[in-house]
């Protein structure tokens, strides 16, 4: 499967499950990072009401939301971290996918330093706010096609999807405002035995 089909479907959770162990790239200021996803939360609108799109909300912030599979959704979470997430299919219905924590594969010196870290540890990339900061992924890239070859912040898929036994899924993180029954959703995905995942739940 390439990742135009892949995030062309019309089932968020099982596109943030097949997500675990594609590669963002990014090329920002002439430095090159690449890195694996090894967590991400899927957010199905309307009906979620963890989403920012709950209820075909559409605002300046949530049109990017209703773009085609493979933009990219860069918003600023409590006045400080900018998160990154994946818009999937199928367009015109706001499904997304937020990118919640990555390994390092190269570049891992400027991921340190944007971070200003001296030694690799978990940290550097696990969570969703330290993951947009090391790969230096800002409000800049909102609404960026993710599928384009030569974008400074891109998609790929260099390797056999990760088996799914060794992908757990657990409820989301952080969203008790939505309530029953999106609160216990189980629409989190890490990959097992990775040290690069935010937290457990």
């Amino acid at each position: 499967m390439n990742l135009i089909s892949l995030l062309n479907g019309d089932d968020p959770v099982k596109i943030a499950k097949a997500l675990i162990g594609v590669e963002i790239v990014s090329e920002i200021g002439g430095d090159f990072c690449r890195s694996a996803i090894t967590e991400t939360e899927a957010y199905w609108a309307p009906e979620d009401q963890a989403s920012h799109a709950k209820n075909n909300r559409r605002t300046a912030r949530t049109e990017v939301f209703y773009a085609a599979p493979g933009t990219a959704y860069v918003y600023l979470c409590y006045g400080i971290h900018e998160l990154f997430n994946v818009v999937t299919g199928p367009a015109g219905t706001p499904h997304a996918v937020l990118i919640r924590a990555v390994e390092p594969i190269t570049g891992t010196e400027k991921m340190l330093e944007r971070r200003n870290m001296k030694i690799l540890k978990p940290h550097l990339t696990a969570g969703p706010g330290v993951l947009s900061k090391a790969l230096g992924i800002s409000r800049a890239h909102n609404g960026i096609n993710l599928l384009e070859s030569d974008a400074e912040l891109r998609l790929e898929m260099t390797g056999p999807p990760v088996n799914s036994s060794e992908i757990v899924a657990t409820p989301r993180i952080g969203i008790n405002y939505a309530g029953a029954p999106w609160v216990e959703k189980p629409w989190r995905f890490y990959r097992r035995n990775t040290p690069f995942v935010s937290k457990s739940r």
